[in-house]
């Protein structure tokens, strides 16, 4: 959606921009022992108790950690295994255990200039996907134009209080409490209250596809936590 924006952030985020690896092969061997370190730490094991759960050695254990070892996939599901987390929790740059906890109170939300359209983010905002989930907020009698998104990109919003009028081209559709529609964004678009009190919605905006590619952070981006030896 768009109109004049303003990105009201928790103050205190860092949002300092990091380079990007120049390898990125590197940088993903660095990712995932930095995430077995802190995994282990928050569980308190040592190298030797850790090996003696997944049946790794305590050197191999070493060498993943430190980037200096490559691990198979059957290691990494054996050390997954032992520590009880899927085997991309190695590979993710948040939600080591699987879960992220994004509190209401310090999420960062798109408010438009009037204040009378507001869209919050429902999904760590950091991180490359190929989804946006967003909670919408509409003022009485207002209208909301969209941004047109890339060819296959596609929208699916439910109503979750009051209603609205979503346009797509000439096309309008009354959604209820409730309601859902699904259009293509890479059509003129809009969304109108015509109620008199505030709607609420739910946004889920899938991307075009786009050929696969790792997303990693450079090796001196990733913070090492201490993890008992």
């Amino acid at each position: 959606m768009h109109s004049p924006l303003a990105l009201v952030r928790d103050p205190t985020a860092d949002t300092t921009a990091s380079p990007r690896a120049a390898e990125p092969f590197d940088a993903l061997e660095h990712l995932v022992g930095v995430n077995l370190a802190r995994l282990r730490a928050e569980r308190q094991l040592s190298l030797d108790a850790l090996a003696r759960a997944s049946g790794v050695s305590r050197a191999m254990l070493a060498q993943i950690e430190s980037a200096r070892s490559v691990p198979s996939i059957k290691v990494l599901c054996k050390v997954a295994s032992a520590l009880k987390v899927s085997v991309a929790a190695f590979l993710r740059r948040h939600a080591t255990n699987g879960f992220e906890h994004l509190p209401a109170e310090r999420s960062s939300r798109v408010v438009s200039s009037n204040g009378r359209y507001s869209a919050r983010p429902l999904y760590p905002d950091a991180e490359p996907t190929a989804a946006e989930f967003h909670e919408l907020r509409i003022a009485p009698l207002h209208t909301e134009a969209g941004t047109r998104r890339a060819p296959g990109t596609t929208v699916n919003l439910v109503v979750s209080e009051g209603t609205l009028e979503v346009s797509v081209h000439d096309q309008r559709q009354l959604l209820a409490t409730g309601d859902a529609i699904v259009f293509d964004a890479d059509q003129p678009h809009s969304l109108r209250n015509p109620g008199d009190t505030e709607a609420r919605a739910f946004r889920v905006t899938l991307k075009a596809e786009t050929p696969p590619r790792w997303e990693v952070p450079a090796p001196h981006d990733l913070t090492r936590q201490a993890a008992p030896v």
